[in-house]
């Protein structure tokens, strides 16, 4: 994974740690299914640094609370403590030990129910030599496309990280699965989301809200030769598939 700053690699440190001990638990492997940012980049498909640990959670909402004490479990054991968490889901905010004072702060977020449509498949982590259950990259791009304006309905926030993994995904030619869209969106034409998107991004994503998630994730000198172009080659990524649907 990318590191835009040498302190950088202490979260990186804990970041793997965590995750390798997830795997490594028999009932977590079997009912998570990694996915986001860190699961892109780990995997080769994104060239950022990403900070926290995504996961869908496959198996049935009786369970969650057995999700939930296997979480926590790992986290005593690892010396993590929790600062906050969700009561609706699976969502830790986990403090680790560092001298710095740079970021000392990972958090852990399980969705549940995913999407029926998504898709995953077994993979090696090479970074931790580990084989883990993920998501494809059609459903990871799927789901960003989505993402960046089911965040703002929720929670009238924007990450500008969204953008620009988004316009990675098209820039590398991956594709996304149509049926995730549809379903998540409940409607019947994809066309429809992306000029809904188009209109949203053109309209609310700003060089400051680009700017003051970008630059803790990308080194200055990639930052400054994408900042200018990452909105407008997005909608052109979008226009054209408009054009294609």
């Amino acid at each position: 994974m990318f590191l835009p700053l040498p302190q950088d690699a202490i979260h990186k440190a804990w970041l793997y740690r965590t995750l390798t001990a997830i795997i490594d638990d028999q009932y977590l492997f079997d009912n998570l299914r990694f996915k986001g940012g860190t699961c892109g980049a780990m995997r080769g498909f994104l060239d950022r640094f990403s900070v926290d640990l995504d996961f869908d959670y496959i198996g049935i909402k009786k369970d969650l609370p057995l999700i939930n004490k296997h979480l926590k479990d790992i986290f005593k054991n690892l010396g993590l403590e929790i600062k906050d968490h969700s009561l609706k889901a699976p969502q830790y905010f986990l403090k680790y030990p560092s001298k710095t004072k740079s970021r000392n702060t990972l958090k852990v977020d399980i969705t549940f129910p995913p999407p029926q449509n998504n898709k995953y498949e077994t993979v090696r982590l090479e970074e931790i030599d580990r084989l883990i259950q993920s998501q494809t990259i059609e459903s990871m791009f799927a789901n960003k496309l989505v993402a960046l304006i089911e965040r703002f309905e929720k929670n009238n926030s924007i990450a500008g990280r969204d953008v620009y993994d988004i316009h990675h995904y098209f820039l590398n030619g991956y594709k996304y699965d149509q049926d995730i869209i549809l379903e998540r969106r409940k409607t019947s034409d994809v066309k429809i989301f992306l000029e809904e998107l188009k209109i949203f991004i053109e309209k609310t994503i700003t060089e400051k809200i680009l700017t003051q998630d970008l630059n803790m994730l990308l080194s200055p000198e990639k930052f400054k030769r994408i900042r200018k172009i990452l909105k407008k080659e997005v909608l052109m990524f979008i226009q054209d598939d408009i054009d294609r649907n």
